[in-house]
C-alpha cells in the first residue's frame, strides 16, 4: 500500500463531497497538482471549475495550483477577465451592451492585467475565500475562511480578513527555509507513507533534520 489512488476522482468512494480536482477534465490555462482536493457539501465537488470566474482563454492568464492543497467550499478565483478599463473618466463597460456602444471596445492591452494566479503546494484555503487576479500564494500558507486575498501571501504564513492581512508565521524563518528545501510534496508515494507521522506531528521537522 502506498496511499490513496491519485488517479481517482473520488479517492474515498464513501466521501463524495471531496474529489481530487487534478482528475477533472482538463481546462485551458488551468494547472492543478496531484492530491489537491476540493470539498463541497452544497454541490458536487466536480463543479470546481464554476469557482473560476471571468477566465477567458484569449486573455491567456493561468490559474496554477500546486500539489496537496486543501480547498474548501465556496472558494472563488477571480481572473483577469473581471477587470474593467480604468484609465478613462468612467469604468463602465459600454461596449458589452451593443447598440453602437461597441465602438469603444478596449484593446486587450488597455485592460488591467495582473498576470497568472499561482497557489503553491500544501496550501489550505478556507471556506468562502476569494482570490483576486494575479495573486501568488506561497507553499504551506493558510488562508482563513471568508478572506479576500488581494496581495501576495508568503510561504508558511497565515492570512485572514477582508482584505486579507498577515496574521503570523507558522514556523521560524529557519524552519521555513528548511521546509522549502525539503519540498516533501515532491517525495514519492512510498516515502510519504513511511513519513506520515513525521509530516503530521508538531515536532516533525526536528525529526527530518536530526534523524
Amino acid at each position: 500500500m502506498t496511499g490513496p489512488d491519485k488517479k481517482k476522482l473520488y479517492p474515498n468512494e464513501n466521501i463524495k463531497t471531496v474529489c481530487y480536482i487534478s482528475n477533472l477534465p482538463k481546462r485551458p490555462n488551468v494547472e492543478i497538482g496531484e492530491y489537491t482536493y476540493y470539498s463541497d457539501n452544497k454541490k458536487s465537488p466536480e463543479k470546481f471549475y464554476d469557482n473560476i470566474e471571468h477566465h477567458y482563454e484569449f486573455l491567456g492568464d493561468k490559474l496554477i495550483i500546486g500539489k496537496f492543497c486543501a480547498i474548501a467550499e465556496g472558494v472563488k478565483f477571480i481572473m483577469n477577465g473581471a477587470n474593467h478599463r480604468m484609465d478613462g473618466i468612467t469604468t463602465y463597460p459600454f461596449n458589452i451592451f451593443g447598440g453602437g456602444w461597441e465602438k469603444v471596445t478596449p484593446a486587450v492591452e488597455q485592460l488591467p492585467f495582473k498576470g497568472d494566479t499561482v497557489i503553491g503546494n500544501d496550501v489550505w484555503i478556507g471556506q468562502n475565500v476569494t482570490i483576486m487576479p494575479g495573486v501568488k500564494v506561497g507553499d504551506g500558507a493558510i488562508i482563513a475562511a471568508n478572506s479576500t486575498v488581494v496581495k501576495n501571501v508568503k510561504a508558511y504564513t497565515i492570512y485572514g480578513g477582508n482584505p486579507a492581512k498577515f496574521i503570523k508565521k507558522r514556523f521560524s524563518d529557519e524552519k521555513i527555509e528548511l521546509l522549502l528545501k525539503f519540498k516533501w510534496w515532491n517525495w514519492d508515494e512510498e516515502k510519504i507513507l513511511n513519513n506520515l507521522k513525521i509530516l503530521t506531528s508538531k515536532d516533525g521537522l526536528d525529526h527530518l533534520i536530526y534523524d
